[in-house]
C-alpha cells in the first residue's frame, strides 16, 4: 500500500504529533519497493499472526495498549466470529467493505471486553 503510506508519511510531516510504523513480511523488501523510506525501520512479522503481535507489542511499547496475551486473546475471539459475519455479509473475504467493517467491530468489541 504505498500510495496509503505516502499519505501517511505526508501528514506526520504536516501534524508532528501523528506516529507511524511500517509493518513487513519480508526483511529489506521495503527498501527495494519504497526507497523513499530509506532510514525508516520497519518491524519485520515475517508473516505470521505471532510475528505481527510481537511487533506491533515492539512498535507500541511507549503507548498503554493490549499485551501480546490480550491480542491473542482478541484474535482468538474474533477468529471464531469470522465465519457468521461472512455468512451474514454474504461476502467471500474478509476483506469485503461491510464485512470488514463488521470484523473491525467485532475486534473492538473483544478488546474492550478482554482489555478493558
Amino acid at each position: 500500500m504505498p500510495f496509503e503510506l505516502g499519505l501517511t508519511v505526508a501528514w506526520e510531516k504536516m501534524d508532528r504529533k501523528h506516529v507511524w510504523f511500517v509493518m513487513e513480511k519480508l526483511n529489506y523488501r521495503l527498501s527495494k519497493s519504497l526507497s523513499d523510506l530509506n532510514g525508516t525501520d520497519p518491524y519485520i512479522h515475517k508473516g505470521t499472526v505471532e510475528g505481527v503481535f510481537r511487533e506491533m507489542g515492539n512498535a507500541f511499547v511507549r503507548k498503554k495498549g493490549p499485551s501480546v496475551s490480550q491480542m491473542w486473546n482478541i484474535y482468538r475471539e474474533v477468529r471464531k466470529q469470522i465465519p457468521g459475519i461472512l455468512r451474514l455479509c454474504g461476502a467471500r473475504s474478509a476483506f469485503e467493505a461491510r464485512a470488514f467493517q463488521e470484523i473491525s467491530y467485532a475486534a473492538n468489541v473483544a478488546a474492550e471486553k478482554i482489555v478493558g
